[in-house]
């Protein structure tokens, strides 16, 4: 199998180049080969490349900035996908895309104004720029006609790059109080459970990859958005006090640990709004691909024991 995997020099594009290594040829543009925001470009790299499988974890992910970069938002998050899917249409292929919690307004609750997880099937409204770029990514897709399987997914953190997780232990080493948000609830997902999950997906396709009516009739029976994250919700400041309590045990940090208290959104104004609620419900993707999702707090445990792994190794890192 031959997949275009866009986006490798971000946490997520460079987690999946790794962990799909072994499932065949994996195509990874820097951006001088393939920027999305360079549109007129797109069509002519895909139509070159010819792949099976198109991979798009490529995307405008500064959800502050894109309050003010509103039209480089929606070219990387929806105009570039547009062009990706109508490609993928024409080559008789699918379609692998990630979108974000971020499609909706947080409010969903129930009668007594408990949080309730979002399904898929749920009116999205999104709160900000970042969010109905993304939406219309989707749309896009799905309009398209292609084969595609669109990730919803949340939080996601890495042991690379610019991330929730990464700035909780460089600020740890640094204050003595963390003030943190506590009002916005969710689901944590590391780019390692991310990948892992999207590489069973597709050895899932390539068991058809010999038959291509098999292959079609896949396509037919699992195409859709679903949603990916790990099991489980927790507010920021919970996460925060998770890591800096696992990193402590690991070895990441020492002693003395900043004492980490939760605030209300409204006491750490950003330009862009965020939901309340980004709790997605995951058992469609149980359903229909089969496969048992761990905890977010097993998901972070993982990763920080991978991180601890590397600082034995080298002690310099």
């Amino acid at each position: 199998m031959r997949i275009l995997l866009t986006g490798t020099s971000g946490q997520l594009g460079r987690s999946l180049a790794k962990a799909l290594q072994d499932l065949g040829e994996v195509l990874t543009p820097q951006r001088a080969e393939l920027d999305l925001s360079d549109v007129d470009s797109i069509a002519h790299y895909v139509q070159l490349c010819k792949p099976d499988l198109i991979i798009n974890p490529a995307a405008y992910t500064a959800v502050d900035l894109a309050e003010k970069e509103s039209e480089l938002a929606f070219l990387v998050n929806a105009e570039a996908p547009t062009i990706l899917a109508q490609e993928a249409k024409k080559l008789g292929i699918g379609l692998i895309h990630f979108s974000t919690d971020y499609v909706f307004d947080g409010s969903k609750s129930d009668a007594n104004g408990e949080r309730v997880a979002y399904t898929e099937e749920d009116a999205c409204a999104p709160l900000n720029v970042y969010g109905a770029s993304k939406l219309a990514g989707e749309q896009a897709i799905v309009n398209s006609g292609c084969a595609h399987l669109i990730f919803r997914t949340s939080w996601v953190y890495s042991d690379f790059g610019k991330n929730f997780l990464l700035t909780i232990l460089r600020l740890a080493k640094e204050k003595t109080e963390l003030n943190i948000v506590n009002d916005q609830w969710g689901t944590p997902s590391s780019t390692l459970f991310l990948s892992d999950a999207v590489k069973q997906v597709v050895l899932q396709l390539q068991s058809t990859e010999a038959h291509a009516v098999a292959k079609e009739t896949w396509w037919q029976q699992h195409q859709g958005i679903y949603h990916l994250t790990p099991t489980g919700t927790t507010n920021w400041c919970e996460f925060s006090q998770r890591i800096v309590e696992h990193a402590e045990q690991l070895d990441l940090l020492s002693a003395p640990l900043p004492k980490i208290q939760g605030i209300p959104s409204s006491a750490y104004p950003t330009p862009a709004q965020r939901p309340k609620n980004s709790c997605l419900d995951k058992s469609k993707f149980n359903q229909k691909f089969g496969i048992q999702l761990p905890s977010w707090g097993q998901v972070l445990l993982s990763c920080l024991q991978g991180m601890a792994s590397v600082k034995l190794q080298d002690p310099a890192n």
